[in-house]
């Protein structure tokens, strides 16, 4: 088994012809055992394989994400503003019904206009200004 440093892939012997053949069988490898070869194919959860100092295959550690873009968190903003919009119109609509009909309580007019002003505080949020964006209270 050939490990090619330049490019983090080992190359068995049993493909050599066919690599040959593509011509990518790699004359600067270095040879390698089974050993080595199933413990770096082998997938770590937590780790990525590289090339070590010394040519040889290596584990290290799994580097960490970018930071979301500006764009990407105004995306999610854009997003949520959409979702818990939608949630306020689900909570709305059978509550307007019941004033529509008159058959609303005490209670739930209130709670629908606490729900309407929701609505309405949700809707002038300016998607724009994340991260610094003031989200307001869901209604209880």
């Amino acid at each position: 088994m050939k490990y090619k440093y330049s490019d983090n892939e080992f190359y068995p012997y049993a493909l050599k012809q066919d690599y040959i053949k593509s011509g990518i069988w790699p004359d600067d490898g270095i040879d390698v055992d089974e050993t080595v070869f199933k413990e770096y194919t082998t997938p770590q959860s937590d780790k990525i394989r590289v090339m070590g100092n010394d040519g040889m295959p290596a584990w290290d550690d799994i580097p960490p994400s970018p930071p979301p873009t500006l764009h990407e968190l105004q995306q999610h903003a854009e997003h949520k503003k959409q979702y818990l919009m939608s949630e306020a119109s689900n909570a709305i609509a059978p509550l307007q019904y019941a004033v529509d009909l008159k058959m609303a309580t005490n209670e739930e007019q209130s709670t629908l206009m606490e729900w309407k002003k929701y609505y309405v505080l949700l809707n002038r949020i300016d998607c724009s200004k994340t991260p610094n964006i003031d989200w307001p209270e869901a209604p209880k």
